[in-house]
């Protein structure tokens, strides 16, 4: 975040930060070396033309273009911070040493016809950016000071033209200090209204934690009841004195299959609320994929669905090869329970434009309802019998844990399927890596 211009008795902290401060006060030094070059390129056609300024005043003027040069190369050079007191000491800068050029000028040509009070042009509008409605006055009082200097000892003719300097120098300082102090103002009333709006969204977001919360509990506790009731009621049943032994062997093995669900749910929900750490290394996508469709094949076969791979052996990312097993292994085994006999699950990966990495598993089973799809991602939603609603939240984490992401990518009538984008190579730390 940008470091704001500290305030004080003077100096009034202009619109924007501190990287605004620099380039504004970039301008005023730009625009105030081309000032000084322009009155000083003057001077020099006026002695050429009519043998007069002196060569002390071109010289003065080529002091004033040395010295703002310099500061312009300072502001260019100087570090990213600027402390509290070059802040407060840079619109002085201009003000100073055009006050002083103009001053020195004027004393020199005494009783002669100049112009040099053009120098306090931009000290003047320097003084209503920076500084209070007071400097600024002062600031004024000593351009008409310049002008009536310059007009000593001319005609009256030239002490009004010098009068109406002084009043355009006024009405120019109080003018542009009244329009920066009103968007000083607006510029404050914005920062609180966005502090506010921050504030509120805050409350916001805090609140939709408590009510996911909320209804992932209201979840979690309806899809706990059912096995624990099915469990209750088969060892009640098993218990009588009346039942037969075959009957209570068949409530015995109700219960230990909804004992096994429960442990499943209870498991996967720890994996969703509490993932553990990432540990990031390069690894072959050709291995990971290979493995994952191996693992699922005996669940494959078992329902007559086929598992193809297709992705390039030298294809090397840095990712958590266990993690990205999980996820895959999650997407595949939905995909297989999708599909009818003697269909077939596709599982590729390859390397796009952007430098990541997309590994798509697709299935032919069918067209994901528009209601399902909106909600897919949501922990415990689940269409599948039997399931945990867990498995898709969770390879959306590991994904995102791992700077990707994963998204249903093709959903039409005899074609699904769902993506996980991976970074080639990924910056992050493995020791940092976090699952959020």
């Amino acid at each position: 975040m940008s470091a704001s211009i500290p305030t004080t008795p003077m100096f009034l902290e202009g619109t924007g930060g501190l990287r605004f401060f620099r380039a504004q006060e970039r301008d005023f030094a730009t625009l105030n070396l081309m000032l000084i070059a322009a009155v000083l390129v003057m001077q020099i056609l006026s002695r050429i033309e009519q043998g007069k300024p002196t060569t002390s005043h071109i010289l003065v003027l080529s002091v004033g273009l040395f010295a703002q040069t310099a500061q312009l190369f300072w502001l260019a050079n100087e570090g990213p911070e600027l402390s509290p007191a070059k802040r407060r000491f840079l619109p002085f800068w201009i003000i100073g040493l055009n006050s002083a050029l103009a001053l020195t000028l004027s004393s020199l040509e005494i009783g002669g016809d100049t112009a040099y009070y053009a120098l306090m042009l931009l000290p003047i509008l320097e003084s209503a950016f920076r500084l209070t409605l007071a400097w600024t006055a002062a600031v004024v009082a000593l351009a008409d000071l310049i002008c009536f200097t310059g007009a000593y000892g001319l005609k009256f003719d030239e002490y009004l033209e010098a009068s109406a300097s002084t009043i355009v120098f006024t009405v120019m300082g109080v003018l542009v200090w009244l329009l920066v102090d009103g968007l000083r103002k607006g510029e404050a009333g914005f920062i609180s209204n966005l502090k506010e709006l921050e504030r509120a969204r805050e409350r916001l977001l805090a609140e939709e934690k408590l009510a996911a919360v909320g209804r992932l509990a209201r979840a979690l506790a309806h899809e706990i009841r059912n096995p624990v009731a099915m469990i209750s009621s088969s060892l009640a049943t098993a218990l009588r004195a009346d039942q037969l032994e075959s009957e209570r062997q068949t409530m015995f093995d109700i219960a230990a299959k909804e004992a096994i669900r429960l442990e499943r749910l209870t498991t996967d929900f720890l994996l969703y609320a509490r993932p553990r750490v990432a540990q990031l290394a390069p690894n072959q996508f050709a291995d990971t994929l290979n493995y994952v469709a191996a693992v699922a094949r005996a669940h494959a076969a078992n329902v007559g669905v086929e598992i193809e791979t297709a992705v390039d052996n030298d294809l090397v990312g840095d990712f958590d090869a266990s993690q990205i097993q999980q996820a895959l292994l999650n997407l595949v085994l939905n995909a297989i329970d999708a599909c009818r006999r003697g269909q077939t699950v596709r599982l590729a990966a390859e390397l796009n434009d952007r430098g990541t990495v997309r590994i798509d598993v697709t299935d032919p089973a069918g067209q994901i309802a528009a209601a399902s799809v909106e909600r897919i991602f949501e922990p415990l939603f689940t269409t599948k019998p039997g399931g945990s609603g867990l498995g898709l939240a969770i390879a959306r984490n590991i994904a995102r844990a791992h700077g990707g992401d994963i998204w249903l990518r093709i959903n039409e009538p005899n074609l699904v399927c769902f993506s996980i984008e991976l970074p080639l190579r990924n910056s992050t730390q493995p020791t940092n890596e976090t699952l959020s």
